[in-house]
């Protein structure tokens, strides 16, 4: 299939999606015509409207424009949407139409140009982000896909060029395998998505099916079980090395060591050792392409970050409200870290909204733990996604087992985050999860803003 020749008109099932809205603003670019369908209106399904997308919302065949029913529209969908589940879906299936998965779609993508993916269980989204801003100011050609809104660009697409395409390689459902990577980056293999895979050992395997499909170079955390790897870590033996890290005016300062060469004092604008490592990732993958040093060092000081990656909503000396993606216990981790160098005085609540039934069911035992360790712990029901209910796991089971060690649990609604907040009187406060958290917050922080907490 050529994409440039043989498709004219695209359809996106899902088209709200993170990731899928990247492809779509691509075909945009590319001149294709684009149409599709997501269960909600977003602020992503909104900037596609403003380009001229036309989106439905209601999963109804007679909506979808008259014109995408020619053979020559190819069809894609995201794996969240399932077959006999979505009218919409089922006709394009079963009429013949050219349908593909969103990864399979990616993949026809990454066989244009050189594709630089990314991969790993944490981090794909950061990394991906600083790697993409990094060509970007060293003026390669190249256009980045984002699993999150890049602060610099207010986008999940940064278009570049196509010599080089980054690419998030996501793990769920194996789409990563559909990929042709020139070079790759593994950031973290722990355990998640057991839905799909049957134990840690199976994912991991299939990590290292992953590395295999790489043409040239494969870097990696080290430590993590990847045969012919280069790896990159923070004051330790491996081929990329970040150390003497400190803290400077609110930066994180630290040097590097590559095969080829070092660099003193290189700064960066985020919070937290594990955004080192995925700075270390980025490093690599650049510096390995030939970009000195000297200018990833450069770019590095204008990064901003990434859209619900540690966001301040509010940053104020008596109160701190934080937004982070956080969704699985290790992440959950760090961001407890990081909060706790950055404000080892003050009380920390954390409001959580587990993603998934599996997944909390899966790692309750390690959201239990790592909840545990905030101050005050508020509760929102579990975010289903495309899940039905698990007889037992509830964010209620979560709130007794945490109580064991902590008294200073509340399970609320949405309507009640604020009321739990102004209770609980804490200085720092966070909002973690994957699911519609991320649209809660924004009528958190204008409540707030409003009140005196």
């Amino acid at each position: 299939m050529n994409l440039n020749k043989h498709i004219s008109k695209i359809y996106f099932i899902g088209i709200g999606g993170i990731g899928m809205s990247a492809l779509a603003k691509y075909m945009l670019h590319l001149g294709k015509e684009v149409a599709g369908y997501d269960r909600t209106p977003s602020v992503i399904t909104q900037s596609l409207s403003d380009e001229g997308v036309f989106i439905q919302f209601d999963d109804d065949l007679r909506l979808v424009p008259e014109d995408f029913f020619d053979k020559k529209t190819l069809v894609v969908f995201t794996p969240a949407v399932k077959r006999g589940a979505n009218q919409i879906l089922d006709f394009f299936l079963e009429n013949d139409y050219q349908v593909l998965k969103r990864a399979e779609l990616l993949g026809k993508i990454s066989e244009l140009s050189k594709c630089l993916a990314i991969a790993g269980t944490h981090g794909k989204t950061t990394t991906a982000a600083i790697l993409s801003h990094i060509l970007k100011e060293a003026q390669v050609l190249a256009t980045g896909f984002l699993g999150g809104i890049a602060s610099n660009y207010n986008s999940n697409l940064i278009l570049g060029g196509e010599e080089y395409m980054v690419m998030e390689a996501d793990e769920y459902d194996r789409s990563f395998l559909q990929l042709k990577p020139f070079m790759s980056c593994i950031t973290s293999t722990d355990a998640d998505h057991l839905d799909i895979y049957k134990d840690k050992e199976s994912l991991q395997e299939t990590f290292k099916e992953f590395a295999a499909l790489t043409l040239n170079s494969v870097f990696i955390h080290k430590g993590l079980d990847i045969p012919n790897a280069q790896s990159f870590a923070i004051e330790e033996e491996a081929d990329f090395i970040a150390y003497d890290l400190k803290i400077e005016q609110g930066a994180q300062v630290f040097s590097v060591k590559t095969p080829q060469a070092s660099y003193d004092h290189i700064k960066i604008y985020l919070p937290g050792k594990h955004n080192v490592l995925n700075t270390m990732a980025a490093l690599a993958m650049a510096s390995s392409i030939g970009i000195p040093l000297q200018t990833i060092a450069k770019a590095l000081l204008s990064f901003k970050g990434v859209d619900r990656r540690f966001s301040y909503r509010i940053n104020r000396d008596d109160f701190v409200l934080i937004d982070d993606y956080a969704h699985h216990p290790k992440e959950i981790e760090a961001i407890y870290r990081t909060l706790r160098n950055l404000y080892p005085l003050e009380k920390l609540t954390v409001v959580f909204q587990p993603h998934l039934f599996s997944r909390t069911n899966d790692f309750k035992e390690g959201f239990i733990d790592v909840l545990s360790k905030f101050d005050h712990v508020v509760l929102l029901p579990i975010y289903p996604a495309r899940e039905k209910p698990i007889e037992g796991v509830t964010s209620a089971m979560l709130a007794e087992q945490i109580k064991m060690k902590n008294n200073n649990v509340m399970l609320v609604k949405a309507h009640e985050i604020v009321p739990a907040l102004h209770f609980y009187k804490a200085k720092i406060n966070a909002m973690l999860g994957a699911g519609n958290i991320g649209e809660m917050i924004k009528d958190v922080t204008r409540e707030l803003q409003m009140s005196t907490v």
